[in-house]
């Protein structure tokens, strides 16, 4: 990142690999890089130096069609913020990344997706109309729904009440094993991402830590 005093190195040095299928929490203090992480992972931020795999291809030679291109057919992403349209409905918010890709299924794919996060009922009503953990089971719904092998997750609990926030993740949880897609998660509850199979944590633009859980050695 460029500013008047010259260049600004958030992340520095970073070597991680995540297998498919795998979820990890992200964890790490304020101002760690652990969004900037995401950004860069999930081909919205270009990292200056290095190289950032996802799903088999190289993101840096990428052109920005590309770039896009990619995140449309193999990542999905759920911000703290729902980041719905609010002029649509439920269905026409989770539809509209098909859309843009030429599914001529897109509105049934889209009520599929909702029905699954159990939002059939919720099909016409617009973001207004629906509570917080309503709003995010349909951003989840839509990150979902074109199948994607990577889901990237920044704080999606964020901004709701701690038994709606759980319900939340108990679906993503729930999801992404069921589909075999890789979750990063990042959060700051420790609870949380006792859950997860692998906690890194991120100081300074660094990978400090990078842990099993018991969860994940549980599983074994």
């Amino acid at each position: 990142m460029a500013s008047d005093a010259g260049t600004v190195n958030i992340l520095r040095g970073v070597s991680l690999d995540i297998a498919a299928g795998e979820i990890a929490a992200v964890v790490g203090p304020s101002g760690a890089g652990k969004s900037s992480l995401m950004m860069v992972v999930g081909a919205l931020e270009r990292a200056s130096s290095g190289m950032v795999e996802v799903a088999g291809q190289d993101l840096g030679p990428l052109s920005d069609d590309a770039r896009a291109r990619l995140r449309r057919d193999y990542i999905g992403i759920v911000f703290q913020g729902f980041h719905l349209i609010p002029t649509m409905t439920a269905l026409e918010n989770v539809a509209l990344p098909l859309e843009f890709a030429g599914r001529r299924d897109a509105f049934d794919a889209a009520r599929s997706a909702l029905e699954r996060v159990g939002l059939g009922h919720r099909l016409a009503h617009y973001p207004a109309q629906m509570s917080g953990g309503e709003q995010q089971r349909v951003a989840v719904a839509r990150a979902f729904v074109s199948g994607p092998k990577l889901l990237l997750a920044d704080e999606p609990t964020g901004n709701l009440d701690g038994a709606t926030g759980k319900q939340v993740m108990d679906l993503l949880f729930e999801l992404a094993r069921a589909e075999g897609t890789t979750l990063i998660l990042i959060t700051h509850d420790m609870v949380l991402a006792e859950r997860c199979d692998r906690i890194l944590r991120v100081a300074d633009g660094l990978v400090v830590s990078d842990e099993r859980t018991h969860s994940s050695l549980a599983a074994q």
